[in-house]
């Protein structure tokens, strides 16, 4: 795992200044800790930093073909690499190292930009053409790893975060983006190709983006996609039969390095099918990191211990506490962009743990998305199964009103929210599906914003980011339109970008293999009925593994990797939310209407509502304004430095 950056200039003849290249690299050296290498010449320049997991002595980069004219810098892992390898040693080509690297230029050459279609892996990675002039930047398919691009009429800046293109320097105009602002309020994070930074846009995965400086131009293509169309011949058994082998066979693929690997464990489904394969595939005890809470209602700490127990790992686990919340302004470091999601923190604390036994974790990450697992699917379906009964005009002019008239009940349990029933059922499906997903829904989401930034909303609407997905599922089949949604959008802009930013703060690689492309147009194959059936989630995959693992992390409700933000905000987080949010003199105040959040923080103390997914994102919001903008909130780029 390792960070890369670089840049293309419209004129070939340009110099590339190496000061403000090395400044590029310099900004994500935490994503590489141990080299960093340079190439640097007229139009041109690419800049990687390195953690050595695979071929420690001899893949540094930029990694070249055997005449030099075909360069690339590369973050992630191939690892059907080696199969490639003998392939076109067998067609001429002639390797100097071990890395998975080095195969992307030979393969390139056989393949143009068609090389992404033979890559199983996780993967961001630039590659210079120089003799066409033309430099390839691409993402791999499910969005693992990140990549930014920001483009103007003379050049190309792109990096494995944010801060990388920041750190180029003057001359780039970006400020908050409102469109972005409104996305983050609703959901917590930035959906892409937006950035937080107008100006900046992250490359969506399964894409690649082709630069040319004869003519200057930039074309950007999408290489894969998702099919959700299911087979209705195979049995439920032979369903089984086939995730299991191919769960065993990407867990397989995922522990090659030349560095010891272990594993987090939640104590969950995912995460314990992972550590079981895993520790099969080890000659000695796998190394197993597991966080939890003082909160007994949010740990899942006897749980991870359970399995750890049963597999012989060498376990090792820590409790957060509410003084983590310090971790804040580091996050919004890291994380460059506002992210609200708060399994930041404890995400970011166990890749800290992990770091101090390992280099390379697996994680269980995945397996909600491809089979069925989160309990909004199975909410969401009963409500699909009640709006498919009703016509279309009675939801719209009876159940919306009603909905609005309703009164707002945060403070119990959602089956009981007949206000938050009742607007689903008056929306569309895809409009009902982003509202379960939000954070913060209308009107209070606008009112929440500083109002000349509401003002430049116009018509934008935060749901968009679900349309395109939904529709892409076949007709009449709601599971499938949810799963794919989560997979385009909440999938790569959230939960792997919280994985990605936690663990490398930490030189950390995380490893999915239940994001395997093979195994994830398998389980897009599998008929919906099976993933959740009869009101249980994940229900075929549980199947599949239920012999394999201690009953308790199989069966038992499903748990998600939260913090107790209610009641930390209502005591131990209160005075850090006032002075970070509602003071006058905060940069946030440029952002938010602070009277409007101060009622709704009072409100949430009082115990007379609960908002503390709100507010925390209004609190994360108020701590990375206060790192990164300047005071007429624009971006300062020396504040992305540490």
């Amino acid at each position: 795992m390792c960070g890369i950056a670089g840049l293309i200039y419209a004129d070939r003849d340009r110099p590339v200044d190496p000061v403000a290249l090395k400044a590029m690299g310099d900004a994500i050296a935490h994503r590489g800790p141990d080299a960093e290498g340079f190439l640097v010449e007229p139009g041109v320049g690419l800049v990687h930093r390195r953690l050595s997991i695979i071929d420690l002595s001899g893949g540094d980069q930029p990694i070249g073909n055997e005449d030099g004219s075909v360069q690339v810098v590369f973050n992630g892992e191939i690892y059907n690499y080696r199969d490639i390898h003998r392939e076109l040693e067998g067609r001429g080509h002639r390797f100097r190292t071990r890395s998975d690297t080095e195969v992307l230029v030979h393969l390139y050459e056989e393949l143009g930009d068609r090389l992404v279609d033979r890559l199983r892996g996780m993967f961001a990675f630039a590659l210079w053409d120089r003799p066409r002039g033309k430099l390839l930047l691409a993402r791999d398919r499910l969005g693992i790893k990140p990549l930014y691009v920001y483009r103007d009429g003379e050049k190309v800046l792109f990096g494995s975060e944010l801060k990388a293109i920041l750190a180029h320097g003057p001359g780039l105009d970006i400020a908050v983006d409102p469109e972005a602002l409104e996305d983050y309020l609703a959901f917590g994070f930035v959906p892409g190709p937006r950035s937080i930074l107008k100006g900046i846009e992250k490359l969506p995965p399964a894409h690649v983006l082709e630069a040319r400086t004869v003519p200057w131009g930039q074309h950007r293509r999408r290489y894969w996609a998702l099919d959700f169309e299911p087979d209705d011949r195979p049995t439920p058994e032979q369903w089984q039969e086939a995730i299991r082998a191919k769960v065993d066979e990407a867990v397989r693929a995922h522990l090659v390095a030349d560095v010891p690997v272990g594993a987090f464990l939640s104590g969950g489904l995912d995460s314990s099918v992972v550590v079981a394969l895993g520790a099969d595939g080890s000659p000695e005890p796998p190394r197993t990191f597991s966080i939890g809470f003082l909160e007994e209602a949010f740990s899942e700490l006897p749980y991870a211990r359970q399995v750890a127990d049963r597999f012989g790992t060498r376990h090792s686990e820590q409790v957060v506490t509410p003084d983590a919340a310090e971790l804040l302004d580091e996050l919004a470091f890291y994380f460059d962009e506002p992210f609200a999601d708060a399994s930041a923190v404890p995400t970011f604390l166990v890749s800290r743990l992990a770091r101090r036994g390992v280099k390379v974790v697996l994680s269980g990450d995945g397996g909600d998305e491809a089979f069925g697992g989160y309990a909004r699917y199975r909410h969401d379906l009963r409500e699909a199964a009640v709006r498919g009964m009703l016509p279309g005009w009675f939801r719209r002019s009876t159940l919306g009103p009603l909905a609005r008239a309703w009164p707002k009940a945060d403070w119990l349990p959602r089956p009981l929210r007949a206000k938050m029933a009742l607007t689903n059922l008056a929306l569309e499906p895809d409009r009902a599906y982003a509202n379960s997903l939000s954070l913060c829904r209308p009107p209070l989401r606008r009112r929440l914003m500083a109002r000349d930034l509401a003002a430049a909303l116009g018509g934008h609407d935060p749901a968009s980011a679900i349309r395109a997905p939904f529709a892409a599922a076949p007709a009449g089949d709601p599971l499938a339109a949810m799963l794919s949604a989560d997979v385009a959008v909440i999938l790569p802009d959230d939960f792997l970008v919280k994985v990605d930013r936690a663990s490398m703060a930490h030189g950390l690689e995380v490893r999915p293999p239940l994001l395997d492309h093979e195994l994830m147009e398998l389980a897009a194959r599998i008929p919906s009925r099976w993933k959740v059936r009869s009101g249980e989630g994940k229900w075929i995959f549980k199947r599949a593994f239920e012999d394999r693992l201690p009953s308790v992390a199989v069966h038992r409700r499903k748990q998600g990797f939260e913090i107790p933000v209610d009641d930390w905000l209502r005591g131990p987080l209160r005075a850090l939310f006032e002075s970070s949010v509602l003071d006058p003199r905060a940069r946030v105040a440029d952002l938010i209407d602070q009277p409007v959040a101060g009622r709704l923080f009072s409100h949430h103390c009082s115990g007379a509502g609960r908002h503390g997914n709100v507010l925390w994102s209004l609190l994360v919001l108020a701590r990375w304004a206060a790192r990164h903008l300047d005071p007429v909130g624009r971006s300062a780029p020396g504040m992305f430095t540490r």
